[in-house]
């Protein structure tokens, strides 16, 4: 599984990385977490407003970070 965190590198955004990482280790999970801060990639994704995560490719919030209820949801599958 690939968790990509889109933002510009705003307190938000790194609030965002910040805690999908943190509940990715303390889940056990092997997911990669990636931050990707190009606007021409953030583009391509449709992302409009940051932060916003994704995962395997697929937008799953866009303009506040995730909560930590639905983190663990996308790692459970």
């Amino acid at each position: 599984m690939k968790i990509t965190v889109y933002g510009p590198g705003c307190r938000k955004c790194h609030e965002a990385e910040d805690l999908v990482k943190r509940v990715v280790a303390e889940s056990g999970s092997d997911a990669v977490v990636e931050k990707v801060s190009d606007l021409q990639a953030m583009m391509k994704m449709g992302v409009i407003s940051t932060p916003a995560v994704a995962v395997d490719g697929v937008l799953k919030v866009a303009g506040r970070a995730p909560k930590a209820e639905e983190i663990r949801g996308w790692l459970a599958g």
